[in-house]
């Protein structure tokens, strides 16, 4: 999803007034946090805490990082380092030095995000599974996502119109019937199985529903903008979707289905049309990885003129051998909204990043 420019707020956070109408929100948050808390201890998950000052912010090709340069005692001992997009690669690196199963609530950080959705400095609820299928983490959110709901005392989510029962059963969609179903395209047929498939062919799909391409569009940026207007407003819509089986070329870090190499052992959580977590079985190949790493990367310049460094230690730790795995990360202030009863992201943070640093 597009961040949209967003202001500050009118009167800064930390006035008695304008807290005492966040202040229910907030304690919102605080009981769904306890419930985080009651949920991974009773499934016996180590709470871990790593750095957020990270060699590779993350390798999504879109997203903008917050850059710093560490000093030592001599003036030449300097080191460009980056405020983390996601604690993955920490945590799967612990995946490799033997902890079975992980969970953090980890402050991220992405530059160019602020809209009501999006924070530049949010918290990410990121878990783990060694030796476990990313389906066992449907479960997971359901739980999860339940008892945070009890906790908040919310029956059912509501959100810019839609309303959504956590308590029924979850939906299960897959990327290529979600396409079909809700834009009568046939996504496969327009997908070559390649890492940076020609979009014509969808191209032409798009422009036959009302949603022309743009010139220069690659296949994945037709996808993201059907999925944008036409699939994401309905899911979680009445009861909360699972969208799973992603195409290939937008595996990310996760790794190709048995049963079917063109598609990924991936899914997203929405409830309310709002995304709440993505998640992986994870890819456990380091040449793979690094292949698209490189590839991500060269998009990356490419558009944006910069590219990150690949965190070869992360690379490393692949060789040596991390075990089959399943993780995924959920935007924890956005189910905190969701459980308050909140419409902006703002009123579940304690201090928003803005009136933090008087920007305004």
């Amino acid at each position: 999803m597009i961040a949209m420019p967003f202001p500050p707020s009118a009167a800064p956070a930390w006035r008695p007034d304008v807290f005492a109408r966040r202040a229910p929100f907030l304690a919102a948050r605080g009981r769904v946090l306890t419930a985080v808390r009651a949920f991974f201890a009773a499934r016996d998950f180590v709470e871990v805490d790593t750095p957020a000052l990270q060699v590779s912010p993350g390798m999504e090709p879109h997203l903008q990082a917050f850059a710093t340069d560490l000093h030592g005692p001599h003036p030449d001992d300097q080191r460009r380092l980056y405020l983390h997009t996601s604690p993955e690669f920490a945590m799967k690196k612990l995946l490799v030095a033997g902890a079975p199963r992980l969970w953090q609530l980890a402050h991220v950080y992405r530059n160019g995000e602020r809209s009501s959705t999006h924070a530049p400095e949010f918290s990410m609820l990121e878990w783990y599974r060694a030796g476990e299928g990313y389906r066992a983490l449907i479960g997971d959110c359901q739980d999860l996502v339940r008892d945070a709901a009890r906790a908040a005392g919310r029956e059912r989510f509501a959100f810019r119109g839609m309303t959504c029962d956590p308590f029924a059963d979850w939906r299960v969609l897959t990327v290529p019937d979600a396409f079909f179903e809700y834009a009568g395209i046939d996504l496969m047929a327009a997908y070559d199985g390649s890492h940076d498939p020609d979009p014509a062919a969808l191209a032409a799909e798009a422009a036959r529903i009302g949603v022309p391409p743009h010139a220069g569009d690659r296949w994945e940026d037709i996808v993201f903008r059907i999925m944008f207007e036409r699939i994401e407003p309905h899911l979680g819509a009445d009861v909360p979707c699972v969208l799973t089986d992603y195409p290939l070329c937008m595996a990310a870090l996760s790794r190709p289905k048995p049963d079917d190499p063109r598609l990924a052992e991936r899914f997203e959580l929405y409830a309310c049309g709002l995304e709440l977590a993505n998640a992986f079985g994870e890819l456990t190949d380091a040449a793979v990885q690094r292949a698209r790493f490189e590839a991500d990367m060269d998009l990356k310049e490419r558009i944006y003129g910069e590219r990150f460094p690949v965190d070869e230690d992360f690379l490393a730790a692949l060789a040596h051998g991390m075990p089959e795995s399943s993780g995924i990360a959920m935007g924890f202030d956005r189910l905190a909204m969701l459980c308050a009863g909140a419409d902006d992201i703002n009123q579940v943070l304690w201090l928003p990043v803005a009136d933090a640093v008087s920007c305004r």
